[in-house]
């Protein structure tokens, strides 16, 4: 059995072991979710060393066997994926799944249900990221929609299960529409593998069916205005469910989106344009959102669909000549970038809410409560999602405006620089109050004890601003995506 293969296998059944013994579901969900991301470490250097990996499941290969396919884009995908839920997954394992709210409503049933949820989406996620074929994706898209529901409604209260039902049913619709421009993808050319995804640029009924793909996609992305799901249930989820729903479960949809963009070449144009449009009026629709919410939490799920935006756009302003132009890179790095610094910020606000009782955030401001780690981590990721150095939203941002102003697109540029000035007006928000000394503050005010769930959001965070410093690894890694 190939690592290729490990990194579906382990996490899927490690999550039927977590389901089969609740009393041990923290230790299969840690030990699985650890030798996953030692796993995709150890493809991750054999790909930048030799580079990509094909397996052909079953000495199958395409167009009708499964092939996973791991390139410098699906390894850093896996890379981040595994990176990311082993930090979340500490925090998870200090019980901090769950707010002491729900401890009359079988807390302790609750939590261990968590990890067989968590463990079905990173086998998902990883799947997803490594399946050279459509249908394989589909597949995938499948099991992510399930686990995505419940981790949505794990706490169980009403409007987590009003916003599960909404998720439900979007995700049902960009099923739907996905597994129909597969079937017509298959009618057209007789082959659903990526590699054929230029010869269906090439009559009207594969265009027809990579509009279906791509629209179905972009309900899974929460992409603008197909997001009317999407900020209930990354708010009303715990602190926890969140941090995955926000930083990975929805970069399934983008990276697809990025994928299809790159085998399509220049007959995808139209479609590119389309979702840069799309990306712009998210980024604009999401800031207003969060400009006008009165919780924390909800602010940042609405800056999630202002920051789906900007990668969008990357997406779609990159061109036919993308492997030349490295807009595409760009798009890649801000999905790394907000996955650390989202899933930090869901992680810090968790924190947040408990030392006051509350996330509303006209009342951050305590005059007993001076500002803690969970503060400053929610600041640090802040400073990422604006795009300030030395982060790697910065280095992201700079590539794609570089590349947009040597193409004299003046107009995305300043699109681009207009999401930016709205991210820092809504983030200002919470980190003015959430940072701010003076009078207010009573000269007895204690900070905050540490917990758990300061040091995954700090160490979330800080990771966020130092892969700036070390953006030419992920970089060079994503050179071998085009050879």
């Amino acid at each position: 059995m190939s690592d290729i293969s490990l990194l579906v296998l382990l996490p899927l059944l490690a999550a039927v072991g977590a389901a089969a013994s609740p009393r041990t579901s923290g230790i299969w969900g840690l030990t699985a979710t650890t030798l996953t991301a030692a796993i995709a470490l150890w493809l991750t250097l054999d790909v930048l060393q030799d580079g990509a990996r094909y397996t052909a499941i079953g000495g199958w290969v395409a167009p009708l066997g499964i092939v996973f396919v791991a390139d410098g884009l699906a390894a850093l995908m896996l890379l981040m994926t595994s990176g990311v839920g082993v930090i979340v997954a500490i925090q998870a394992a200090s019980w901090g799944v769950l707010p002491s709210s729900c401890a009359s409503k079988g807390a302790e049933s609750l939590r261990a249900g968590f990890w067989p949820l968590w463990l079905s989406t990173l086998g998902a996620m990883n799947a997803l990221f490594l399946s050279g074929d459509l249908f394989n994706i589909y597949v995938a898209f499948e099991i992510l929609g399930l686990t995505a529901v419940g981790l949505t409604a794990l706490s169980g209260t009403r409007s987590a299960l009003r916003a599960a039902f909404d998720y439900l049913s979007a995700g049902l619709v960009g099923s739907l529409l996905l597994l129909l421009g597969v079937a017509l993808a298959y009618g057209a050319i007789g082959r659903v593998d990526l590699a054929a995804v230029p010869m269906l640029t090439e009559t009207v009924a594969g265009q027809i069916a990579l509009a279906l793909i791509v629209a179905g996609l972009a309900v899974k992305s929460a992409l603008f205005p197909l997001h009317f799901w999407m900020p209930a249930a990354h708010s009303n989820a715990t602190p926890v469910a969140s941090a995955l729903l926000s930083a990975l479960v929805v970069k399934g949809a983008l990276y697809v989106i990025l994928r299809i963009s790159i085998e399509g070449g220049a007959g995808m144009e139209a479609l590119r344009f389309a979702l840069a449009i799309m990306g712009a009026a998210a980024m604009l629709w999401g800031a207003w959102g969060a400009l006008r919410a009165t919780r924390l939490k909800l602010l940042v799920a609405q800056s999630t669909v202002a920051q789906i935006g900007m990668i969008t756009l990357a997406i779609g302003v990159a061109g036919d000549n993308l492997q030349q132009n490295g807009l595409w890179q760009a798009a890649a790095l801000l999905m790394l970038s907000h996955a650390l610094a989202k899933a930090a910020m869901f992680i810090a606000v968790g924190r947040i809410a408990k030392e006051l009782g509350h996330d509303r955030i006209s009342g951050l401001n305590r005059k007993e409560l001076r500002p803690g780690a969970a503060e400053f981590a929610f600041a640090i990721a802040s400073v990422s999602l604006i795009g300030l150095p030395p982060t790697a939203g910065f280095i992201g941002k700079w590539i794609l405006i570089d590349g947009l102003i040597a193409r004299d697109a003046w107009i995305w540029v300043a699109l681009v620089l207009i999401g930016t000035a709205l991210s820092a007006a809504y983030l200002s928000r919470v980190v003015s109050r959430c940072l701010r000394g003076g009078p207010h503050v009573a000269a007895s005010a204690h900070h905050p004890d540490w917990r758990i769930g300061d040091v995954t959001a700090l160490g979330l965070a800080t990771s966020a601003l130092l892969l700036g410093l070390a953006s030419a690894l992920p970089l060079s890694l994503l050179e071998i995506s085009t050879k």
